[in-house]
């Protein structure tokens, strides 16, 4: 981490003859893996006689700054410099990303809202390894209205070679999609209103009965609680037919999925339409447009166990900076639980480190 977080560029020259900035970002690691949420109460834990004394053996931190320097310090970070860093970092973990699943979709902070710091409420996008829970890199920007350039901004700063890109339907946009294919990814996007040609075209040609007997074709039933969900699939490959698919780069596929819920509030019935770039069997199809939520999952255990909704920061850049920084902390914690195979909850794991900080250790 020292290697990678090492090189990050500050907004103002910065010598770090009172406190180093890389010591900074991993006081605040260490104090995020303890399930701590404000700024102040990190720095109160890491002044603890105990903390202090693992600080230093460990990791040869020998000054704690005071909350005033440590809110600068992590406030004068560059987040587009830090969130390089940390692309680099989790890339020099994982690897390549060839034959995954990749979600992205933005989040609002909405304490954000209405501050007199920030333009706008603050939106962040994030990509999102599906089958290992790993994000692997965000961008933020002021208001969800420019999240489909984002999208494509971010996209450009990763490496999606042989790698399968779900997002939502804001982002079945033809440029976004000539991205993807130009960086050797693939796509698999819902259609939506914003295509409503495109949308009706795949729906007249589904619920075509002779048409739909002809497609690929499986049905998932699952119980949950008191509510029975049925989901089929349908791809094809015929696309001929399909008006204006030059104009989708790549695209060879297209399907849909008819999602069927019965319950004690009653029944109800949704179809769902889809365009590939990959030639999906109906169970691929099924299998991958779910991991689309992926990235919701991420964005829930944000709130839940660091309470990002509420946290207030009175400099946008510190807000941005503490978003990747608990990033790092789930990244660890994801990747020890897939090598270990353990059962433990995040928040007992982050409890653990509270109560005896040397459990941090097992993490890095």
């Amino acid at each position: 981490m020292e290697e990678y977080f090492g090189e990050v560029e500050t907004e103002k020259q910065y010598s770090g003859y009172f406190y180093s900035v890389t010591d900074a970002i991993a006081i605040a690691v260490f104090g995020t893996f303890c399930g701590l949420c404000e700024m102040k109460k990190i720095i109160q834990w890491a002044k603890d006689e105990r903390v202090r004394k693992f600080l230093k053996e460990h990791f040869a931190i020998y000054e704690v700054p005071c909350y005033s320097w440590f809110t600068q310090i992590l406030g004068n970070i560059k987040p587009e410099s830090f969130n390089e860093c940390f692309i680099k970092w989790i890339f020099s973990i994982i690897g390549g990303v060839s034959g995954m699943t990749l979600s992205l979709d933005g989040k609002t902070v909405r304490s954000t809202a209405k501050r007199k710091n920030y333009k706008n409420p603050l939106h962040i996008v994030s990509a999102q390894l599906a089958e290992l829970g790993i994000t692997v890199g965000q961008k933020a920007i002021d208001g969800k209205s420019n999240e489909i350039p984002t999208v494509r901004d971010l996209l450009g700063m990763l490496d999606i070679n042989g790698c399968l890109i779900v997002a939502d339907a804001l982002n079945c946009q033809k440029e976004t999609v000539k991205t993807i294919i130009e960086n050797g990814g693939d796509y698999l996007l819902p259609v939506k209103g914003n295509q409503s040609t495109l949308e009706t075209d795949i729906a007249d040609y589904v619920k075509d009965d002779s048409l739909r007997a002809e497609m690929d074709t499986v049905t998932r039933v699952e119980k949950n609680r008191d509510r029975i969900e049925k989901r089929t699939a349908y791809t094809t490959c015929e696309i001929d037919w399909l008006y204006g698919r030059s104009e989708w780069e790549g695209l060879v596929c297209i399907g849909a999925i008819n999602t069927h819920f019965e319950s004690s509030k009653g029944v109800s019935d949704e179809w769902h339409y889809y365009i590939s770039s990959k030639k999906l069997t109906a169970q691929e199809l099924l299998d991958s447009a779910r991991k689309e939520w992926s990235v919701e999952s991420m964005h829930w255990l944000l709130d839940v166990h660091f309470s990002e909704d509420s946290f207030r920061a009175a400099e946008q850049r510190t807000q941005e900076n503490l978003n990747i920084i608990r990033k790092i902390v789930l990244n660890l914690v994801r990747i020890y639980k897939n090598e270990t195979n353990v059962k433990t909850p995040f928040s007992n794991m982050f409890f653990a480190c509270l109560l005896n900080p040397q459990e941090i250790l097992k993490f890095l």
